[in-house]
This record gives structure tokens, sequence and C-alpha cells, in this order.
């Protein structure tokens, strides 16, 4: 018992050391998802983002000190029943998830729960984008269709792989593994394909909302990241897959 103890405060500590930071510049960005619906882009401020995603060591650590979030202690209507599946058990990982792996199988109120235990949130969208716009050399690797070719590979690489651990390639701002690893979850997920006018329940508008969405999307050449947003507008926030991981962001 003892010995579990300081194993989880050991593992506790091992989590807080590894949550490193880079900045990126605030920036005018071109997003896929227009900022009015139509063409203008988005503002994005200062912020720094987390390196790698969250990993299953980093995750164990948090629900050692976090039991609400342990396999089998969220409630259903925070996390599905797919909740960390693949881990042994409540406090050990086994043998399908190592712990240099990206988290997966965590819902979004799981992520975000995890990210406010390091003072920190879920990126949104435009954030997310607009770090992984860029390349090992660019800010902005988009136009090149071999970038965009690179990004739409890792889609059609077969689901039930192994996941590699994290620590691939760092873009030009430090932060590695946003492509060709897994899927993350984003703040404001659920609301990439509503403008701001159709949130308002008296519009009789009704064709702003999710088709009329996808036709407002701009850089239709850029599959990859249409494919992003297609997929993150489909899920629950109490959904889990067996791709989908998270990092978080801080502001500057």
């Amino acid at each position: 018992m003892r010995g579990a103890a300081l194993l989880a405060g050991m593992l506790c500590c091992l989590g807080a050391v590894a949550a490193d930071y880079v900045p990126l510049p605030g920036a005018v960005f071109n997003s896929v998802l227009p900022a009015d619906g139509q063409s203008a882009p988005a503002s994005i401020a200062p912020f720094a983002m987390r390196v790698e995603p969250v990993t299953n060591a980093e995750y164990l650590a948090f629900v050692q000190v976090h039991p609400e979030w342990r396999k089998g202690s969220a409630p259903t209507v925070l996390a599905d029943g797919a909740y960390l599946s693949h881990w042994e058990g409540a406090s050990t990982l086994g043998p399908k998830a190592g712990p240099g792996q990206p988290v997966t199988q965590v819902s979004w109120f799981a992520a975000r729960a995890y990210c406010e235990s390091e003072q920190a949130r879920l990126p949104t969208w435009y954030e997310w984008e607009y770090a992984a716009a860029a390349d090992a050399h660019r800010a902005d690797a988009r136009a090149d269709p071999a970038w965009r070719e690179r990004v739409l590979a890792w889609y059609g690489r077969p689901s039930t792989v192994s996941l590699a651990s994290v620590g691939g390639e760092a873009n030009v701002y430090g932060v590695r593994d946003l492509h060709g690893l897994v899927w993350e979850w984003v703040d404001d997920f659920n609301a990439l394909l509503v403008s701001a006018d159709s949130r308002d329940q008296n519009s009789a508008d009704t064709m702003k909302f999710c088709g009329a969405g996808a036709l407002t999307m701009q850089q239709k050449e850029n599959y990859a990241t249409l494919m992003r947003v297609a997929m993150l507008s489909a899920l629950k926030a109490s959904d889990t897959t067996r791709n989908m991981g998270f990092r978080c962001v801080r502001p500057r």
C-alpha cells in the first residue's frame, strides 16, 4: 500500500515535469473556417502550446490525484463505456497502453479536466489549426501539395496499428505530433460548423447549420484539415475513440 502511494507520487511529479509548453505568436490567420462564415480571417492572440500530446504515463499520474477520472469511475454522462478501455486497470496501463504513447479513449470532458489540472485549457480550433499549419521550416506550409499529401497519407493508415510514442519531428514553433499520430480534441469542437448567427435560437435561417456551414469552408484543396473538422463535428463530448487524444494550451 505504501509502495503504491509512493508510485502515485512519483508518477504525479513525472507528469508535472513533462508538461513542456512553447510560445506561439499571435497572428491573423486564414482558417478553413472563416471567422465571419464568409471569408474573414481569424485573429489569434499569443498563446503557449504543449510540445507533445498528453501521454498515458502523464494521464495515469493525473488519475492518481483525481480518482474521479479513473477507469471505471468516470460518470457515463462525462465519458462513454470505452473510456480508457485499453488500460489494464484503474491504476495500471498494461501491455496495450505504452507510457510514452499518447493517451486515447478519453472524452472531451476528461481532456478538459486534465488541462485544468495544468492551469491550462484545450486549444480552440483556430489555435490548433494555426499551430498545425506549420512544418519544420515554415509557419504556414499549407500551400505545399507535398505537405498536404503527407498529412493526408496518415488518414489512410489502418487504425488498428499500435500508436507510436510521442516525440515526432518538431515544427517551426517546436511543437510535435500535430499530424501523423492521433486526432486531438479542441475546446470548441461542437461549434465548428455553426456560425455565430446560427446560434440564435430564434433565427429561421436553418440553412446556416451543419450542411450550410460545410459549404462556407475555405481551402477545399486542404482536404486533410477539412476531414478533421468533419470528424470533430461528428462527436459528442462524452465520446472516446482509440485514436483521439489531446494537448493543452495556456494564454501568454
